[in-house]
């Protein structure tokens, strides 16, 4: 079995940390998160829907006299039917471990991701009988979007996302909260060059289209649907950056409204892999 996340151990460790509660001074000035510290996932539904998707946690900290809805209710009992320590905790840690979002009273500790390595996406396909379908972001840098992104990569069979290491969003709270607890099963692999990782996936036989708006190439008319795919979708506001354009075996567009001058790139990941599960089918 291919485990993707920290082990229990430190899962734990850092659990105990926490439940050291605040002092009461002042929270010294926030400094930048370590890669292998814990996520928190807060808010009532994504809580419940990270716990019922298997999401990996290691505490549930719920806050003091908070009103035991059957939100509540059902995820103290998952958590506790899957041996989750369950923490009590006033409202200042619950605002500092979400960090100021809104919690509504709880928080779901999530171990650190431990991404894979892209070649491990191929072989995911490969291990169930499939034509490989991966979908790379270029320097998509809102989590949120990573997780929407999750969520349709799951509904429309691909085998896993692949990111750069540097200036994109990775697996954290906010891609969990955004995933509705996807991300537990679809497998992230994060690449050191993404231009070199393409031209390696490239070699290893699979072509790559990128997303752009200004080709003349509509996606409902690749050539390349039915054999092993990259989608590339590229960052919010500039699209694909010109290396990873040029490792593209062909860019393709969605065509749309002149009104609408461009989508957002979870919306446009979502709609090419709706339309490459339909070309497939075909």
């Amino acid at each position: 079995m291919r485990h993707w996340y920290k082990d229990k151990a430190r899962a734990e460790r850092l659990a105990r940390e926490e439940r050291g509660g605040t002092s009461g001074r002042r929270p010294a000035p926030r400094t930048r998160k370590s890669e292998d510290a814990p996520e928190y996932i807060g808010g009532r539904n994504p809580v419940v829907e990270a716990l019922r998707s298997g999401v990996p946690a290691s505490a549930l900290y719920v806050g003091q006299r908070l009103d035991n809805d059957d939100r509540v209710k059902e995820a103290i009992k998952i958590a506790a039917d899957k041996g989750i320590a369950l923490l009590e905790a006033s409202r200042e840690k619950l605002d500092r471990l979400t960090e100021g979002t809104v919690h509504q009273g709880m928080a779901l500790q999530v171990p650190a991701y431990e991404y894979h390595h892209p070649k491990d996406l191929i072989g995911y396909a490969q291990d169930a009988g499939e034509v490989p379908l991966i979908v790379a972001l270029d320097s998509v840098t809102d989590p949120r979007n990573l997780g929407a992104i999750a969520r349709s990569a799951t509904a429309f069979g691909a085998h896993g996302l692949l990111i750069p290491a540097r200036r994109s969003a990775g697996v954290t709270a906010g891609a969990w909260k955004t995933s509705a607890g996807t991300l537990a099963n679809l497998p992230v692999a994060r690449a050191s060059n993404l231009t070199q990782t393409l031209q390696a996936y490239r070699e290893s036989g699979l072509f790559i289209i990128g997303l752009d708006g200004d080709s003349p190439q509509d996606i409902a008319d690749t050539a390349f649907a039915p054999d092993p795919l990259v989608i590339v979708v590229g960052s919010e506001g500039k699209g694909l950056s010109r290396l990873v354009r040029e490792a593209c075996d062909q860019t393709v567009s969605i065509p749309m409204n002149t009104a609408a001058e461009s989508l957002n790139a979870g919306v446009a990941a979502g709609i090419a892999l709706y339309e490459i599960s339909r070309l497939r089918r075909r």
